[in-house]
């Protein structure tokens, strides 16, 4: 395991939007989205944080606020369906990416 001081760029996520591995597809476009907008180091064990805001509304998590998971924890593979699967997968579809960005600056305007 990485030393949490022996962190380069390619430990962490790229910025941009990403969807959650529970996302239905058949869903709404923004269903488990979100942007990761940066990161924070814990002050006591240094461990890091992935920040990132949810485009979705749900009982827990309201507009303008932001969520925080452990860096190895956004960046592991888990199980579903049988199938190994990344967390978070990065969004690259250009139209995908403008309509999260609306839904994005409609929700935190």
């Amino acid at each position: 395991m990485t030393h949490e001081d022996d962190k380069t760029s390619s430990d962490f996520p790229e910025l941009g939007f990403y969807y959650h591995y529970k996302r239905d597809p058949n869903g709404a476009i923004n269903n488990y989205a979100y942007e990761v907008i940066g990161f924070a180091r814990h002050t006591e064990d240094k461990s890091f944080f992935v920040l990132y805001k949810p485009l979705y509304e749900t009982n827990w998590s309201k507009p303008a606020t932001f969520q925080a998971r452990p860096l190895g924890m956004f960046m592991e593979s888990v199980m579903k369906e049988g199938k190994s699967k990344q967390r978070f997968t990065k969004i690259t579809d250009p139209e995908v990416i403008a309509t999260l960005t609306a839904i994005r600056d409609t929700m935190y305007a």
